[in-house]
């Protein structure tokens, strides 16, 4: 490879002087070209800019994907401009799982008919969190980078330019003080009026691309509302999934669940049972409910009696009766009836209600 030694020498030399007249400047023995006022507020602002973009860009980053390992490998195939392979969110991961135990356990079974319920909603969450994260990444996140990946190179460029121009008129200001004859002083003076050109015409090329942060923050503006609008969506369709989630359970009914000894009531008969060394477990069967006394307990057999109910329940044709979670009503049986249900009233209203959404009321 052939090198211009005369230009690459030329190269360092000017390196050299400008190390020189920066070092000279932080340490108070050169004069310093100031810029012009507007000029470094423009510089001020963009740096705050830039600055802040990336603190926005990478928070947003890891709320959407708080998993490191997934942002380096997202980072990595950005960095090859290849497609990302689709993966699976938590909120579906969670829902296949429920739905592959439902099969397990039986889809027939109360909890695994539930597990199916629960598991399908799961997935529809994910979907929705999948729909965040790709609109999210569009909308707002690519912006952002495409600002400090493009926009913000061209502008420190541009700004090492001026810094390079401002070194080098402030040398030849410092070469003109210094020099005594005239001809060298005359040489000096044209040197500086073409430092000075350039300094001008690149301080306005970098100022004309410092005025563009305002257009930067417009778009950022809109970026921003796109972003929030998407979480708004978000949200809305999980509060809609959740919502219809908890009627559907409300609305299944659940079996009742059975009724075992209250375990403070057997320890405390433990701890006053006999302590002699014959004693048995016998002692205990008195103090248990018999199954007559647990059936009486879930069903009252005759007569009627106030109930509070559990859940809020919809009825679903006219032989049965709404209810309101928390409200107390009068309930019975009659002969020949289905023992999961009972007859409420409410007033002047009576239907049937389901047992499981009632705590039976001495």
């Amino acid at each position: 490879m052939d090198f211009n030694v005369k230009k690459l020498a030329s190269g360092a030399g000017v390196f050299f002087t400008r190390a020189v007249q920066f070092t000279e400047e932080k340490l108070g023995q050169a004069e310093k070209t100031e810029l012009d006022p507007h000029l470094e507020n423009l510089i001020t602002r963009a740096d705050c800019t830039k600055n802040w973009t990336e603190k926005i860009l990478r928070q947003t980053e890891v709320l959407l994907q708080p998993n490191p390992s997934a942002r380096i490998e997202e980072f990595i195939y950005d960095k090859l401009d290849k497609k990302l392979p689709s993966r699976t969110t938590n909120p579906e991961l969670l829902g296949q799982y429920m739905l592959e135990a439902a099969n397990e356990f039986g889809p027939g079974t109360p909890y695994g008919s539930t597990l199916i319920t629960v598991g399908e909603y799961q997935k529809r969450l994910g979907g929705a969190e999948r729909e965040l994260l790709q609109t999210s990444a569009a909308a707002f996140l690519t912006p952002l980078r495409n600002f400090l990946e493009g926009d913000w190179k061209t502008i420190s460029k541009e700004r090492r330019l001026l810094e390079n121009r401002r070194l080098d008129l402030d040398i030849c200001k410092a070469r003109l003080k210094k020099a005594k004859q005239a001809e060298a002083k005359a040489a000096a003076e044209h040197e500086l009026r073409v430092a000075q050109t350039e300094f001008d015409r690149q301080a306005e090329v970098t100022r004309l691309l410092l005025e563009g942060i305002s257009s930067t923050h417009l778009n950022h503006l809109r970026c921003l509302q796109d972003f929030a609008e998407a979480q708004a969506t978000y949200y809305a369709q999980c509060h809609h999934y959740m919502q219809d989630l908890q009627r559907e359970l409300n609305n299944t009914p659940h079996p009742a669940a059975a009724v075992c000894p209250d375990p403070d009531h057997l320890s405390s008969a433990f701890l006053s049972g006999p302590s002699s060394p014959g004693a048995t477990v016998s002692s205990l069967s008195s103090q248990r409910p018999s199954t007559v006394d647990m059936e009486q307990t879930q069903h009252p057999v005759t007569g009627s009696r106030k109930a509070k109910v559990l859940y809020d329940y919809d009825a679903h044709d006219a032989s049965e009766l709404s209810l309101l979670a928390d409200e107390l009503i009068t309930v019975y049986t009659v002969p020949g009836m289905d023992p999961d249900w009972l007859i409420g009233e409410r007033g002047n209203q009576k239907g049937k209600v389901p047992v499981t959404y009632l705590e039976l009321l001495s």
